[in-house]
């Protein structure tokens, strides 16, 4: 009889945080060794475009969806070297597709293999990022999310899309060449999830959302507004964690993201350049990372959610106060934050 051979190790875990009720990503698949951090230096994203991988794009195994100058296209033999935005597999994913989530318990702990997708949404100049794009360059960044988004939604083991851009080599950013991430995960983001214990016990409340009555307010208030359009409104949080925080909200009430019409894509394009185009200007190009917080796509019901951007420059330092007592310091009012912002 042949010898049983033991089942592999999936390459990453979800572990579960009994105090805080987070999921924590072990990426084990990634086999750095401990000694490794003692120089953590992160790479050079001022390396030339010669050696940077998204400049490279032939050399890429598969992609997923390109656009040519906002038309979506179908990939045949090889891509066209007038692609202008590409999505492509994560070359070191955090989490990866499976067929189980093998979940277990390990004493008082919970955990489940890292089961999932995890994708890399780039566009083609290596030295803009989106400040420096056309309008229309933008708006297809925000088409690439939606429709990568919409795929991610239906598949098995799938209950939250994360897409997030990270900006300078402090924001996180290990390549210089602009792109966006996009993980689609089995669990829900804590901080999503406290979002919306809140906003359903103000909705049962009053009937009403929570983010719109704050909108409501900024608007007529005026101070907090950094910009705004038709469709969106940017502005510096009552209650900014970082300084020069943005939060860009839909104005009327919407609480899935997947279901955002062309114009109003062509709208949030419009904002989101803008505000980063303030930030850009009027703080000198700092590091940031932005990122989406939408509604789940869990199968509940979620109306009573309001979806929007979240962009935080990285421009403060996080210390023992911060971490040990979970309150953030902002150094700067939002209001005078704002005031600054508009004038950019």
């Amino acid at each position: 009889m042949a010898e049983k051979k033991p089942k592999a190790k999936f390459p990453s875990e979800l572990r579960f945080n009994l105090v805080s009720k987070d999921w924590i990503v072990i990426a084990t698949g990634r086999a750095r060794r401990p000694e490794t951090f003692k120089e953590e230096g992160r790479e050079d994203t001022e390396k030339s475009q010669k050696t940077c991988p998204f400049c490279q794009m032939e050399t890429q195994e598969k992609t997923t969806l390109i656009f040519v100058k906002g038309k979506k296209i179908t990939l045949e033999k090889e891509i066209p070297k007038d692609w202008t935005t590409i999505v492509i597999p994560n070359k070191f994913p955090a989490v990866l597709p499976g067929e189980s989530l093998n979940e277990r318990a390990e004493g008082p702990y919970q955990l489940m293999d890292g089961v999932g997708f995890h994708e890399v949404v780039v566009t083609r100049n290596h030295q803009k990022d989106i400040p420096q794009l056309k309008r229309e360059e933008v708006k297809e960044v925000i088409d690439a999310y939606q429709e990568r988004y919409l795929e991610f939604m239906n598949e098995k083991f799938v209950n939250y899309v994360s897409i997030f851009h990270n900006h300078g080599a402090r924001a996180g950013a290990s390549i210089a060449h602009p792109h966006s991430q996009i993980m689609a995960i089995p669990v829900t983001d804590p901080d999503i999830e406290n979002s919306l214990v809140s906003s359903r016990r103000y909705w049962d409340t009053h009937q009403k959302c929570l983010h719109c009555e704050m909108l409501r307010w900024d608007r007529e208030d005026g101070r907090r507004v950094v910009f705004e359009n038709e469709h969106f409104l940017a502005l510096c949080p009552f209650a900014s964690r970082m300084a020069f925080q943005i939060r860009i909200y839909p104005k009327t009430h919407l609480s899935y993201f997947e279901r955002i019409a062309e114009k109003q894509k062509l709208s949030l394009s419009e904002v989101l350049q803008k505000a980063l185009q303030k930030l850009r200007k009027g703080l000198g190009d700092p590091a940031y990372n932005f990122y989406l917080r939408t509604s789940p796509c869990d199968g509940k019901d979620h109306s009573h959610y309001h979806w929007h951007f979240e962009i935080l420059p990285r421009i403060g330092i996080q210390a023992g106060f911060e971490f040990g007592a979970g309150i953030e310091i902002s150094t700067i009012e939002p209001e005078r934050a704002a005031e600054y912002l508009r004038k950019q």
